[in-house]
C-alpha cells in the first residue's frame, strides 16, 4: 500500500516546475492486497459498512467477519458471499468502504477484479458522494464504476445517478464481453472523471461518457467521493438467487489504484 500526497508525487517524478509532464496520470493511492491469507484489510484504508438493505432490498447482511472479507494469500483481497443465516438474514457478504480515509475529487479510479457467477449476485465497485449524510442520495451522487448481474456473465454496467437521473432514469451503459465471462478471469474496471465529463472502461476499451451538459439536472459531481467494493446477495436489481445458485461465491479484487492528473 502506498499513499502519497500530490505535491510529493510530483516532486519524486520530477515534473514539479515542467509545462509538458510526460504523461496524464500520476498515481496518489493504492492497495495491493498483500499479506498473509486470512488477514482483514489494511484498516488505514478500509472501514466496513455493517448492517443489510442499503435501500435496495438486498437479501445478505453485510458483516466485519472475516469470513466475508480477508486476503486470500495471493495478493487479492476476497469478499465472500454466504448462504447462511445471520442476524435475521438468509445469507451474509461484505460491503468495504474509504469513507473518511480515501476521499477524492477527479482523477482515474480503477480495480482489477474476477467476478462471481449464478442469479442473484450484485458485485459493485462504485463512487459515493463523501456529503451524502448531508444532502442524501441521489444529490450526493453515485458514479458506478461497474456494476454486475450473476446471471449476465459476459455483461458489466457503468452507471451516473445524480438529481433527476437516478435508479431506474441513471444514465447507463452495458459492456459486453461477448464469449468470454467475467467469471473466467481478471479485468480492469475503470472511470477517468474531471469537472466536465466521466469515462467508462473496460481493459482500457471505452463504452460509456457521460458530459456536463447531458445531464437534465444538477451536476453534482464537483466534490470529493470515496470508494465502495461490495457483493451483494438479491435486491431489484438482479432478483433473488435461485436452486442454480452455489454458494459461496467470491469476487476476487487484485489492486485497486486511484490517480490525479499531472
Amino acid at each position: 500500500m502506498r499513499r502519497l500526497t500530490l505535491p510529493l508525487v510530483l516532486a519524486l517524478a520530477g515534473l514539479v516546475g515542467c509545462t509538458e509532464p510526460p504523461g496524464p496520470w500520476v498515481l496518489t493511492w493504492e492497495d495491493e492486497f498483500t499479506g498473509a491469507a486470512g488477514t482483514r484489510p489494511n484498516q488505514a484504508n478500509w472501514r466496513y459498512d455493517v448492517g443489510t438493505d442499503w435501500g435496495n432490498a438486498q437479501l445478505e447482511y453485510d458483516t466485519d467477519r472475516a469470513s466475508n472479507a480477508s486476503l486470500d494469500g495471493a495478493g487479492n483481497l476476497a469478499i465472500v458471499a454466504r448462504a447462511e443465516s445471520f442476524l435475521g438474514s438468509a445469507f451474509t457478504s461484505a460491503r468495504l468502504t474509504t469513507a473518511g480515509l480515501l476521499e477524492q475529487r477527479y482523477g482515474r479510479f480503477e480495480a482489477r477484479m474476477k467476478l462471481p457467477t449464478g442469479r442473484g449476485l450484485w458485485p459493485a465497485f462504485w463512487l459515493l458522494g463523501a456529503n451524502v449524510d448531508q444532502v442524501g442520495w441521489p444529490q450526493a451522487g453515485e458514479i458506478d464504476i461497474m456494476e454486475y448481474r450473476g446471471q449476465e456473465p459476459n455483461l458489466v454496467h457503468g452507471s451516473l445517478h445524480g438529481p433527476g437521473y437516478s435508479a431506474g432514469n441513471a444514465l447507463t451503459r452495458r459492456f459486453d464481453l461477448g464469449e468470454g465471462r467475467f467469471d473466467d478471469d481478471f479485468h480492469i474496471f475503470s472511470v477517468e472523471w474531471d469537472e466536465d465529463q466521466i469515462e467508462w472502461r473496460v481493459d482500457g476499451r471505452l463504452y460509456h461518457e457521460v458530459k456536463r451538459s447531458y445531464v437534465s439536472g444538477a451536476w453534482v459531481f464537483d466534490h470529493p467521493f470515496y470508494i465502495i467494493l461490495n457483493l451483494a446477495v438479491g435486491g431489484g436489481y438482479v432478483g433473488p438467487p435461485d436452486g442454480g445458485t452455489v454458494f459461496p461465491q467470491t469476487m476476487l479484487v487484485d489492486w485497486v489504484r486511484v490517480y490525479v492528473r499531472a
